[in-house]
């Protein structure tokens, strides 16, 4: 039996990068008790810049009641860390040796009603939970990077999930302030690094071929179609665009353009002068920013795009 979803305080992540530091972020925001687990001490400065980073992000869109960095607790010791889990999110490294050998030590020390998500952007659950003792309560919960400030988690079981499970993850991440998605069956990719990986090859192809420079390329996304996309994704935007017609008119008017040479779905050959020309395309648009700088950038303005959004859709 798997816990009443409003009495889930506890969560424990795992992992010290980007995704496991920022969903620690998430959860404390959300007001959890958070135990994070990292491979060794010297992760810790790691975490907690990740954390440190977010949190003012998190604190201009709103910190839910009780919310505090105080509840974090940081750990080396697995078993420690999953004692007394309501709920645990794995961003281990992305290689299946790795995630099958923690899979296996999950399986027998967390505690038996508590799901088991892997943030997980290129395995499936089914190869992940191979060796678990416990695999029907294992599923994939796959964020969107940054997980603290975007909604999107991508939710699907494997051949020894329950249905259960899936549903109650479901249900916890929409509680837990994240916009789910189940998916109808397991797919490498999933549904948005799918689509996302689509333009990239597109990208890719047209710095090769030398059409375009990354910074146009960017410049003609940001200034073209992303704006859009926050409010409608691709299916409705085309639906929309032809009137009262809608997806039927845009099909029969427009399908004849799908065999159009305007896009290069197959991944170009990755040479070493493709390889120069997009490392100095965008050393070239950075121009001179770090990390620290361009993270601290993008995350403002995703709060300001998502306070919008949020302003426009309660009026």
């Amino acid at each position: 039996m798997l816990p009443d979803i409003l009495s889930v305080r506890r969560v424990t992540t795992i992992g010290a990068g980007p995704i496991g530091g920022g969903w620690a972020a998430h959860f404390l925001a959300r007001g959890f008790d958070v135990t994070a687990y990292i491979h060794a001490d010297a992760e810790r400065p790691a975490l907690q810049a990740v954390i440190d980073t977010a949190w003012f992000s998190l604190e201009a869109l709103g910190l839910a009641p009780g919310a505090s960095r105080a509840r974090l607790t940081v750990t080396t010791d697995l078993a420690r860390a999953v004692r007394d889990a309501q709920f645990v999110q794995e961003s281990a490294p992305e290689r299946l040796a790795i995630k099958q050998a923690l899979y296996a030590e999950l399986g027998e020390l967390v505690p038996g009603d508590c799901v088991i998500a892997s943030s997980t952007s290129g395995l499936t659950m089914t190869e992940i939970q191979r060796d678990c003792a416990s695999a029907w309560r294992t599923v994939i919960g796959h964020p969107f990077n940054p997980p603290y400030l975007l909604p999107l988690v991508e939710v699907v079981g494997g051949a020894k999930t329950a249905p259960e499970a899936e549903n109650w993850a479901v249900d916890f991440y929409r509680h837990a302030g994240k916009a789910p998605l189940r998916m109808l069956r397991e797919v490498p990719g999933f549904v948005a690094t799918r689509l996302q990986e689509a333009l990239w090859r597109e990208a890719l192809h047209m710095v090769a071929n030398g059409e375009a420079t990354p910074e146009q390329i960017d410049f003609a996304l940001m200034n073209g179609p992303a704006p859009r996309m926050m409010v409608q994704g691709q299916c409705m935007a085309f639906h929309v665009a032809c009137g009262e017609g809608g997806m039927a008119t845009n099909l029969d008017q427009f399908g004849p353009a799908l065999k159009w040479p305007w896009t290069r779905l197959e991944a170009p050959e990755l040479t070493q002068d493709l390889r120069d020309r997009m490392v100095e395309g965008c050393n070239e648009i950075a121009a001179g920013r770090g990390f620290e700088e361009l993270a601290a950038l993008r995350d403002r303005e995703i709060v300001a795009v998502l306070a919008a959004l949020r302003a426009a859709r309660t009026d």
